[in-house]
């Protein structure tokens, strides 16, 4: 079949001119539209008390998205908690690490960040064994830090500071779409609590992550593209690939 319509399932992109999405639209006459399937709502002050985690009795913070940055400093506020200078931030990514400036001076003593991997950003924990580390996060969250963590017998902590919901999408028509996008295990649980009657037939499926990919063959889904791999690292270049697939087809 051909692709005509593909649903992303983030955010549209702040500079949608540069986004590689446009290219792609461009190059392949398809129509792309950007929703958000999830959205984030903090868990209050209260109720994080009742975890009994004391963030001072860490020395450094682990942070695998925006989200947990924002929530991390916005719980730190709530409980009138003064971060201290000597706190060490560790990031998933570079992007991740600059948006620290939002809260904190940027030090590179202090601001760690891997290659966008959760083997990389263990392999950079395993050089500071000596610090006791915090990981805020979702109530719905990728185990895989976890487990690198574990296997390195690095001393850490998770804490939910923020849950995951579906979002209200009863405006989109989900049968006009030729391929759907998905970027995590939640917006797979928020297709179905959308559209609790959807049905594949002939739309495409693409994930981003392995979690991703393992939810939607768990929901009897067929995936039809998979990023990463070896020769598509990033999703624009999975689905690029998949559409030139069907091109030669024709």
């Amino acid at each position: 079949m051909k692709i005509k319509n593909i649903l992303v399932s983030q955010p549209q992109p702040t500079d949608l001119e540069k986004s590689p999405y446009t290219e792609l639209v461009k190059k392949y006459n398809v129509n792309v539209v950007y929703r958000k399937f999830i959205r984030i709502e903090g868990i209050p002050a209260k109720e994080f008390r009742k975890d009994r985690i004391n963030i001072l009795d860490y020395t450094a913070v682990i942070f695998t998205s925006r989200n947990a940055v924002d929530h991390f400093f916005r719980i730190c506020k709530e409980m009138r908690v003064e971060v201290p200078d000597t706190m060490k931030y560790f990031s998933i990514s570079e992007s991740t690490a600059y948006y620290l400036q939002k809260y904190v001076q940027y030090r590179k003593r202090k601001v760690f960040h891997s290659k966008e991997s959760f083997a990389n950003l263990a392999e950079l924990t395993k050089k500071h064994k000596t610090e006791k580390f915090l990981v805020p996060c979702s109530d719905v969250h990728k185990l895989e830090i976890s487990n690198m963590l574990d296997e390195n017998k690095i001393l850490y902590k998770k804490a939910i500071i923020y849950r995951t919901l579906a979002s209200d999408l009863s405006d989109i028509k989900i049968e006009d779409y030729d391929m759907l996008v998905f970027f995590s295990p939640s917006g797979i649980k928020s297709l179905y609590k959308n559209f609790p009657n959807f049905k594949q037939d002939t739309t495409a499926i693409g994930a981003f992550g392995s979690s991703t990919a393992k939810a939607v063959t768990d929901a009897g889904l067929k995936l039809n593209v998979s990023a990463p791999s070896k020769t598509a690292p990033s999703m624009i270049m999975a689905i690029e690939q998949y559409l030139q697939c069907e091109l030669k087809k024709k």
